[in-house]
């Protein structure tokens, strides 16, 4: 064997050895394993869309084998099936940190408000596996267990915060919980999803710090004054 088959048979030997090495991790740790796959998926799925997303690649970001994600996962839907799961839970256990049965009504909406925005600007990640899912006309998400009670707890605590502000006097009454929210979630969706283009036609920098924090304050403003009396 010549100098330069000898180098090129170790060179594979060593690419062998590292896949089996990551492999044997990876039956050790089956928890941190899952949690690499499923982060090195998001991204992947968030920069490409679930079309162009590759397995290949998500195996390399995750430091594993493609066999280990089809061991976890069973193929590539399932795989995405999964981070959409993710990326929901990950709101709405955000969200229940605002601990909103605890403020104020018009405080508890103005948080809301505002940290859905500044959620939308800390994980662009979830506009893109959301704008990718629209695209499937919501195909995955229906078939995601848990999806219809996780949003149902969601809205009941909202429609507290509703409930209180209106026998406090300062919202009016029979207001809808989706309503509110899509008002919050539209107005910071359709800002960051067009910023671009908006930011060429009208000629204004949508994304500097200053512009930003004015829409999250516009948002605050407009949704508290869609629900006052």
């Amino acid at each position: 064997m010549d100098d330069e088959a000898s180098e090129h048979h170790s060179v594979e030997q060593s690419n062998a050895a590292g896949a089996r090495a990551g492999a044997e991790r990876s039956t050790r740790n089956p928890e941190r394993t899952r949690a690499a796959i499923l982060e090195a998926a998001r991204r992947e799925i968030a920069e490409k869309g679930l079309a162009g997303a590759r397995v290949d690649v998500v195996a390399r970001r995750a430091g594993t084998n493609k066999r280990m994600i089809y061991h976890y996962f069973g193929d590539k839907d399932a795989l995405y099936l999964a981070v959409l799961e993710e990326t929901y839970q990950h709101i709405r256990q955000a969200e229940r940190r605002l601990d909103l049965a605890r403020r104020e009504p018009e405080e508890g909406l103005s948080e809301l408000a505002l940290f859905t925005w500044h959620y939308y600007l800390d994980h662009p990640e979830f506009l893109s596996i959301l704008a990718t899912e629209n695209l499937n006309h919501a195909r995955y998400l229906r078939q995601a267990a848990g999806i219809a009670e996780m949003h149902s707890n969601f809205l009941t605590e909202l429609s507290d915060v509703l409930r209180r502000g209106e026998e406090a006097g300062v919202f009016k009454p029979g207001l809808d919980p989706v309503t509110v929210y899509l008002t919050i979630a539209s107005l910071g969706f359709f800002y960051l999803s067009n910023r671009y283009t908006l930011s060429t036609v009208f000629r204004r920098d949508l994304q500097t710090r200053g512009e930003l924090d004015r829409w999250g304050e516009h948002i605050v403003a407009t949704v508290l004054a869609s629900v006052r009396r």
